[in-house]
This record gives structure tokens, sequence and C-alpha cells, in this order.
């Protein structure tokens, strides 16, 4: 379901739409073969299959092949060097909070401070 302001990428596609291999090798400029050999370099890069094991990438699929054609090919990092970011950034987002109740007083803190503005 796109409508008319639904962004568009350069293929002419909707941005949230899947992509295919083609597709998505067609509008970075790799190789497929590249394509499906990051797919197994990089754990996070999983699109998905149907029968006759095609391949449809989704927008966050393209976003992460985008970045690690960014970081390999631009910024000159390594295989083994955006595995190691990628997997750093993972663990960060995932890190425990160290005092869970806090942070939720300071949300609600803010939330109300937020709602008092709102009824002015």
């Amino acid at each position: 379901m796109t409508g008319p302001g639904t962004p568009k990428s350069a293929s002419g596609k909707s941005t949230q739409a899947f992509r295919t291999i083609g597709e998505l090798a067609t509008e970075t400029g790799l190789p497929q073969h590249v394509l499906r050999y990051w797919e197994t370099k990089f754990g996070q890069l999983r699109p998905l299959t149907r029968a006759g094991n095609r391949r449809y990438y989704r927008p966050e699929d393209v976003a992460l092949v985008r970045r690690i054609n960014t970081l390999l090919n631009e910024q000159g990092y390594t295989v083994r060097g955006v595995q190691k970011l990628l997997a750093a950034e993972i663990r960060s987002v995932l890190a425990p909070v160290a005092d869970p109740h806090a942070e939720l007083r300071v949300i609600r803190d803010w939330l109300a401070e937020a709602l008092a503005t709102d009824e002015d």
C-alpha cells in the first residue's frame, strides 16, 4: 500500500518495498555474488528466502547493505572490522541499564513535565 506521498527509491519502487537480489545489486552497484557473500559474513544480513531460494531484502536489509558498503568501500574497513563494529553496536543496544528504576523515573518525570506544558 503505497500512496502518493510514499518516498521512492531511484528505481521508482517505494523505499518500504522488498527488493530482489537483482534490484538491490542494480541500486547499489554491487554484484549479486558480493551480496550473497556478505550474507555469509554478516549474520545481521538475513533476507527473506522464498521458493527456489529467491532472496527478498527488507528495507532494513537494504539499509544494512548500504552501510556495509560504505564501511568497506568508502571508509576502508576490513570485513573483520565491520563484523566487530556491528557486533559492538548490538552489544551496546542490548546492554542492561544500570538502574532501570531510575531510568523509568526520569522518563516518568519527563512525560509529566511534557503533559504539564501541554495543558498550559
